[in-house]
């Protein structure tokens, strides 16, 4: 691929989860030196430019000497990288590396070009500087990561590599890649930027998008299960409210029950309504979409942004001090993300209980076949309610926290990289709920004899094949992870269509 000004969220996962290779357009290296002649400009002339020959935050007014400003640079780098708390993953990693390139191949942070080839090519290695989780307030961007991600440029911290964590310095020469000796402006380039919370968001709303699809589907088998009514997704019904999202979501449903056996047979069953985590599957499930939709556009600008500071002008020869460090475009969608996913868990959750209640479904009471002996899906119940109410706490507004920092110079943060860590964890917990939501449904069906819609049928007969109908009470915990692979990667929503 080759890397210019734009890059899709498509791409993004091409590269960062794909492992496709990438590599610097001459349009972009055409851009790149242009901004790096004014920076050089500036530093021959001597007048005092922020970033470039001065201090930083509050330190913005002390003059630095030219003889020193290879040592400014240094400094800042090993000064801010304080980074505490686990590793983050590769694939996190890997997307920081990726949109601190994309932001400088626009040609306005003033770096040389090796800086972003560097970057490029620790990312085609697989080679994935070590970054501490914690630590980033999210404005002046995500300092503390990016000063770990640019570390490992100069040769100093870990790379992990090969399956080791091992010093920058010994990777580094192990690749034949010489460590930058960084230059006026280019430490500052690195580290202010959004490209922690960008990654992470990336990342993100591609498994939210597949999630939601996956609720749906579970939805869609607990209707089934326990004889729903389809009438509440009808597009004339649906249509006399017609946001995107539930219209979607609504199609959907009747896509995956469409020619199902079971709705005919209860069509004069004298049931009024159903409970809501039935009948309003399209309106709730709808807001996530909507929000999910939301988010893919401030990602698609954030993509295509410039975020560090200040920003260098060719055409004018200016340098500029801004604020498009600041992360509250991608706070503000994190936490939005972070409820609109939460709410998929708890509406999941719900219908769980319905499936399990014998007073609700008319079902065996926790499916068990042979209750009081077995327990059935009992505690299935109690591990995803206790995860709704886990995500009821990570779902609190990060953003609307801020903590003034850098003597109150930096007097406003988003802290959008919690919240982008705490979707992280919300998708995980909202991917194992719905799980176990199919797990119900799926043994729900089992007392059915007849044939569900086509999409639910044929994801129904894929989890049998790796999840076997529960006769009697066993360890339950391997299937639900079995079927927490098909939901997380797709799968299941692959087979259903």
């Amino acid at each position: 691929m080759i890397l210019d000004r734009s890059l899709s969220l498509e791409d993004f996962i091409r590269v960062v989860r794909g492992g496709e290779k990438l590599e610097l357009s001459d349009a972009a290296r055409e851009r790149i030196l242009r901004a790096r002649a004014v920076i050089e400009r500036i530093v021959e002339g001597g007048a005092a430019v922020y970033g470039i020959n001065t201090g930083f935050g509050k330190f913005a007014s002390v003059r630095v000497g030219n003889d020193d400003l290879q040592k400014l640079q240094y400094n800042l780098i090993v000064s801010h990288a304080i980074g505490v708390g686990d590793p983050l993953p590769a694939e996190v990693v890997r997307g920081m590396l990726l949109l601190r390139a994309v932001s400088l191949c626009q040609g306005h942070s003033g770096v040389r070009p090796e800086v972003v080839e560097l970057l490029l090519a620790l990312l085609n290695a697989g080679a994935h500087p070590v970054v501490p989780a914690q630590g980033s307030v999210g404005a002046s961007g995500d300092l503390a990561p990016l000063a770990h991600l640019a570390l490992a440029l100069i040769g100093l911290g870990e790379i992990e590599y090969g399956g080791e964590v091992r010093p920058a310095t010994d990777v580094l020469n192990e690749l034949n890649f010489a460590p930058l000796i960084l230059q006026a402006k280019e430490g500052l380039a690195l580290i202010n930027g959004t490209q922690l919370m960008g990654s992470l968001l990336g990342l993100a709303l591609t498994d939210a998008r597949t999630l939601l699809g996956t609720a749906n589907l579970a939805a869609a088998m607990t209707v089934e299960a326990l004889y729903g009514s389809h009438q509440p997704f009808r597009a004339d019904l649906v249509g006399l409210r017609p946001h995107p999202g539930a219209v979607a979501v609504a199609a959907e449903l009747r896509y995956l029950l469409r020619d199902s056996e079971i709705a005919p047979s209860h069509a004069e069953c004298g049931k009024v309504q159903d409970p809501y985590s039935l009948r309003a599957v399209p309106q709730v499930h709808g807001a996530t979409h909507d929000a999910l939709a939301q988010a893919a556009r401030v990602l698609d600008t954030e993509f295509a942004s410039v975020t560090d500071n200040p920003l260098v002008f060719p055409e004018t020869g200016e340098v500029v001090s801004g604020g498009n460090f600041h992360g509250q475009p991608l706070a503000v969608t994190a936490d939005a993300l972070k409820v609109a996913v939460a709410e998929l868990g708890s509406i999941s959750e719900r219908r769980c209980e319905q499936l399990l209640n014998p007073a609700l479904s008319g079902l065996p009471g926790f499916l068990a076949a042979h209750g009081g002996l077995n327990s059935g899906l009992m505690i299935a119940q109690y591990t995803a309610a206790a995860l709704v109410s886990e995500n009821k706490v990570l779902a609190h507004p990060a953003s609307v926290d801020s903590i003034p920092t850098s003597a109150n110079q930096e007097d406003h943060v988003s802290m959008g990289a919690h919240g982008a860590r705490q979707l992280r964890q919300i998708l995980g917990h909202v991917q194992t709920i719905v799980s176990i939501e199919l797990l119900c449904a799926a043994q729900a069906l089992d007392f059915q004899q007849l044939r569900a819609g086509v999409g639910v049928q044929a994801a129904y007969e894929r989890i049998r094949e790796v999840v076997p109908s529960m006769e009697e009470d066993r360890y339950y915990r391997p299937d639900l992870l079995r079927l927490r692979e098909l939901v997380v990667g797709g799968e299941l929503l692959e087979v259903a269509g």
